[in-house]
């Protein structure tokens, strides 16, 4: 086993990203903390260190239970990693997206430029009313 071994081809050998370039570009992006901090793709794992990456709109976590920089076989991850993301951020993966249609009469066409911003205004004012955490600030 190593003693040490960099974040970005840690997290590409524990299969958490496909390539170890995207971990570096994950990582610069402050896409990837551990523990709590924003680290460099070059920082030094070490054992017991939370790992969370951010995907989409969900925050996996990781805990580090052993070194190795050679990429593993999906089976074996575990003995090296494991996941200890919140049952709260897996449940985001099931919540169903709402898609809106607007009914148009069959051979209008497309919209024109008026027909198009009242069409925006009408999903801007559904998306980014609902959004706001902090309405009533009178």
């Amino acid at each position: 086993m190593e003693q040490s071994v960099r974040l970005d081809k840690y997290l590409w050998a524990v299969r958490v990203f496909k390539t170890r370039s995207d971990a570096a570009d994950a990582i610069r992006n402050n896409r990837v903390t551990v523990d709590g901090a924003y680290a460099k793709p070059s920082r030094e794992v070490k054992i017991g260190d939370r790992i969370s990456v951010r995907r989409t709109m969900i925050t996996y976590t990781y805990r580090v239970l052993a070194l190795i920089s050679n990429r593993q076989p999906a089976k074996n991850v575990p003995l090296y990693c494991e996941n200890i993301t919140p049952q709260s951020e897996l449940d985001k993966l099931n919540v169903p997206h709402e898609t809106i249609f607007v009914f148009r009469e069959r051979g209008t066409g497309r919209p024109t430029k008026k027909e198009r911003r009242e069409i925006d205004a009408v999903m801007e004012g559904m998306f980014y009313d609902e959004d706001l955490p902090f309405d009533d600030e009178d």
